[in-house]
């Protein structure tokens, strides 16, 4: 991620804590309204169990930081168990980025492997990354059926006109008891009125020292196999001018559902 995300953003820190703060009455007051909003997008795209009930999906995932490199895996997921495996023909961001050949992950049972053109890579650190990804990626494919996790808290912020839509926005937080992490992520997700979809979020990435919801992402949906996806989700990140810039474009394509994986296929 570029350091453009986190350079002199003390002004965007401060007016997101003005903002939350203003609104903390409204907030406290406004939980059914939260409620509300999150089961009309469910309405909308089934819910967990619609996905789940494909059993599983195979994807190409092209990430593109543009001029930061470049990632483009073959992934696979199942999901009953959340196990995750890749395959990454280009990995010049995230996955042994200064190493060349085929990169594997697999992260079955919660225990993470990774390879190097067939050979088994044992470095605590690459391994530490293989199991952010491998985590990462099955919960940016189906984030949007995970919204009502165990551990989730949401809270009402009012509304925001944005390119003329007029957005209910809805900060969604985690408790870390239920979640086991010291930090977790932080969204404030914009709810479009007319197609009950999220249109937009902005969000915090505290693994890469982002502890506020400053980062902006937009989402693209396509209906495949009946499943809403948000096939296209496009990064920005403020400059040195506080200005939201494109710091990247990440595709799913090629998305295929109930291809009979097991576990065990994951394995290393």
């Amino acid at each position: 991620m570029s350091t453009n995300f986190i350079k002199h953003t003390g002004i965007l820190f401060a007016l997101s804590i003005v903002i939350v703060n203003g609104n903390s009455l409204l907030a406290q007051q406004s939980d059914a309204k939260s409620k509300a909003l999150l089961n009309a997008l469910t309405e909308v795209n089934g819910g967990y169990q619609k996905i789940a009930a494909k059993r599983d999906v195979q994807f190409t995932y092209i990430y593109d930081n543009l001029d930061n490199g470049k990632d483009v895996s073959t992934e696979r997921h199942i999901f009953n168990g959340e196990h995750s495996w890749g395959s990454y023909k280009v990995h010049q961001r995230n996955v042994l980025p200064n190493q060349k050949g085929l990169a594997i992950q697999s992260l079955v049972n919660g225990k993470p492997a990774l390879s190097l053109d067939g050979s088994p890579i044992s470095d605590e650190k690459a391994l530490a990354g293989t199991v952010f990804l491998r985590k990462v990626n099955f919960y940016w494919f189906t984030m949007m059926y995970k919204l009502k996790d165990p551990g989730t808290i949401y809270s009402y912020l009012g509304t925001e006109k944005v390119d003329g839509i007029t957005y209910d926005k809805v900060s969604l937080t985690y408790n870390g008891n239920i979640t086991g992490k010291e930090k977790n992520d932080e969204y404030i997700l914009y709810f479009n009125p007319d197609t009950h979809l999220i249109d937009l979020f902005y969000f915090s990435l505290p693994d890469w020292g982002i502890d506020d919801p400053i980062l902006k992402m937009t989402l693209t949906y396509e209906i495949v196999d009946g499943i809403y996806l948000t096939t296209v989700r496009e990064s920005f990140g403020p400059n040195e001018k506080g200005e939201y810039v494109l710091n990247g474009r990440y595709t799913f394509k090629d998305i295929k559902f109930n291809n009979g994986f097991k576990a065990e296929d994951f394995k290393l």
